[in-house]
């Protein structure tokens, strides 16, 4: 599968629907099966959707919005996150004496177990008086009720070279992740090789049909995501189990 190029439309132009192209091999025929709690049915205004095909989920995953793709390759890189969906559920809110719905961007489930449900904002808009009002009314109510939720915007998803650093890794890494244990039992008696750059990690593992790539994305790897990677980038074997490296802050816990 090979890497796809998004662009963001010209100014004053709407673009409102765009697809990713190419032959879809998932994990199986309909991947992980899920229904999202809201489907836009008639798209207007300038917002790109699209779909993305997810090696976590095994399915095409909707996305409205470039921002929102962006997001998407975090949660697909990501050792800490072991699989997502997109608009996961509808919830009420109370506003004053009103109820309100809303749906959230995301739904991640983490590797410690644990769920977040994620809205994706710029910054601009975040920031504004009447979108942080109704932010802050969900963020209540969903502590209440001991739901975790965050809002990631811009600031945090669109920091470079880290995020074209995970695509990078993405398209460059084998469709089919190895098993975990796979991983280990090869790093285990390979483990002298490292430090390594990881064109040296690939000539070492592909004999054991594995890749320098899938094990980044599984955290067995670690790499410094602050510069640009490519093939001289040099690997090392993970010392840590919160995967600390690759978390977008650590407030957010992935």
């Amino acid at each position: 599968m090979g890497a796809h190029a998004l662009t963001p439309a010209p100014e004053g132009i709407a673009m409102t629907s765009l697809s990713w192209k190419g032959t879809w091999h998932g994990l199986a025929p309909a991947g992980l099966p899920h229904q999202r709690a809201r489907t836009i049915l008639r798209h207007t205004g300038g917002i790109v959707r699209g779909k993305f095909p997810s090696r976590k989920t095994g399915r095409m995953v909707h996305h409205e919005g470039l921002l929102e793709l962006d997001a998407i390759y975090h949660f697909e890189t990501s050792p800490l996150i072991l699989a997502y969906t997109e608009q996961p559920e509808t919830i009420q809110y109370p506003d004053g004496n009103r109820l309100r719905r809303y749906t959230p961007d995301f739904e991640l489930f983490l590797a410690d177990g644990s769920s977040v449900l994620v809205e994706i904002k710029p910054a601009e808009l975040a920031t504004k008086d009447e979108t942080k009002h109704k932010l802050d009314r969900i963020a209540e109510h969903l502590t209440r009720i001991d739901r975790v939720f965050v809002v990631l915007t811009d600031r945090q998803l669109r920091v470079e070279p880290r995020l074209g650093n995970l695509r990078w890794i993405y398209h460059q890494a084998p469709r089919i992740r190895p098993s975990l244990l796979k991983c280990d039992v090869a790093l285990e008696r390979l483990a002298v090789h490292f430090p390594a750059s990881i064109q040296a990690t690939k000539e070492v593992l592909t004999p054991v049909g594995l890749d320098p790539l899938s094990l980044l994305m599984a955290g067995r790897l670690t790499c410094n995501l602050d510069h640009p990677v490519d093939f001289d980038t040099q690997l090392h074997l993970s010392q840590e189990n919160d995967h600390a490296w690759f978390r977008l802050s650590d407030r957010f816990g992935f």
